[in-house]
């Protein structure tokens, strides 16, 4: 990855860790005061999307880590693993609260249940979406144990030579 591509990524990264801090932030001050009727409920689905934000910010500080060690060339590292461990946890559970809001709309769309089925099926593919990030975790190791093998093989050469 070239020096420019980490740089927007990471001020991607930026922009949209703050967007979700200032909103989740802002849930959090409407939960605790509201100036006409007093403090807002709290009902699951507000909980759901604060812990939703959440999982989207770990998601989003491990894929900069990531980049970050990228750029210096350490990423074929087990410390890398850590970082991808946290993105397959952050999506795993976005697609468990997606799960929840499709069982509390449920009972609301009893005359068009396809619409919980399209939801349904939508927490799927994010399921989806973690195990292709598994996938990759797994090829990650394969790059690691192939870098460690090449190492201690140029090792040897070295003292033969």
């Amino acid at each position: 990855m070239g020096k420019l591509t980490v740089r927007a990524l990471r001020a991607v990264l930026v922009v949209v860790l703050a967007g979700t801090v200032f909103v989740q932030a802002g849930m959090v001050w409407a939960l605790a005061t509201d100036p006409e009727d007093g403090p807002l409920p709290l009902n699951p689905l507000r909980v759901i999307t604060i812990l939703g934000m959440g999982s989207a910010q770990v998601a989003l500080v491990c894929v900069g880590r990531l980049a970050t060690m990228v750029r210096r060339g350490t990423v074929f590292s087990h410390a890398a693993f850590r970082y991808v461990d946290g993105v397959i946890g952050a999506i795993t559970a976005a697609a468990l609260l997606w799960f929840a809001v499709t069982a509390l709309n449920a009972p609301g769309q009893r005359d068009d249940p396809g619409v919980t089925v399209v939801m349904g099926g939508i927490g799927v593919a994010v399921l989806g979406v973690a195990l292709i990030v598994l996938v990759l975790r797994m090829l990650l190791a394969q790059a690691v144990a192939r870098d460690a093998e090449a190492t201690q093989m140029r090792a040897e050469l070295d003292t033969v030579i």
